[in-house]
């Protein structure tokens, strides 16, 4: 009995293991040459929880991922993002998203950007502000990284960490 139940992990295994797709993505390939990815660090979309009284910054770390220098800056989007959600986060009475200063940063077509110099490895940091809102309960919205394909770059997202939910209480 115990010989079957073995072979039938090990069909299982194999099974499950040869079904997975490959991809490949070879250094040098033409179509790689332009692709980056901005990815959140620490690597994955965790929730993060605040008080509404906060005054400090709320730190966003989003790694750009390159092995190259070019001529061109690149430039990745963000956005708040709050579609679907239950008591969902105002911009301007919630939060601001600003600059390390505080300052206060206008969305342009619902996005913010940030840029990559030479688009060269480098960390970015997205910085939302708490406005001490005296709307009762908690409020929720999320922090996306989104893609941004262009004629001279992509600038793409992990999966595993575009998405940064916040719940303001």
């Amino acid at each position: 009995m115990k010989a079957i139940n073995y072979l039938a992990l090990v069909f299982c295994s194999a099974s499950f293991l040869l079904a997975c797709e490959k991809k490949e993505y070879e250094v040098g390939k033409a179509e790689f040459e332009h692709h980056y990815y901005a990815a959140y660090i620490p690597n994955n979309n965790s929730a993060v929880a605040v008080q509404r009284t906060q005054a400090a910054l709320l730190k966003f770390p989003v790694q750009f991922y390159s092995s190259f220098s070019r001529n061109y800056d690149a430039v990745g989007y963000y956005t708040i993002f709050t579609t679907g959600i239950t008591n969902p986060a105002v911009i301007g009475q919630d939060f601001n998203v600003v600059d390390k200063n505080g300052n206060v940063l206008a969305a342009d077509n619902n996005r913010f950007s940030f840029t990559f110099p030479k688009a060269e490895k480098v960390m970015d940091t997205i910085y939302i502000k708490l406005l001490n809102s005296t709307v009762p309960g908690a409020r929720k919205m999320e922090v996306q990284i989104v893609e941004n394909k262009t004629d001279q770059f992509y600038v793409d997202i992990f999966s595993t960490a575009f998405r940064r939910p916040v719940e303001i209480k």
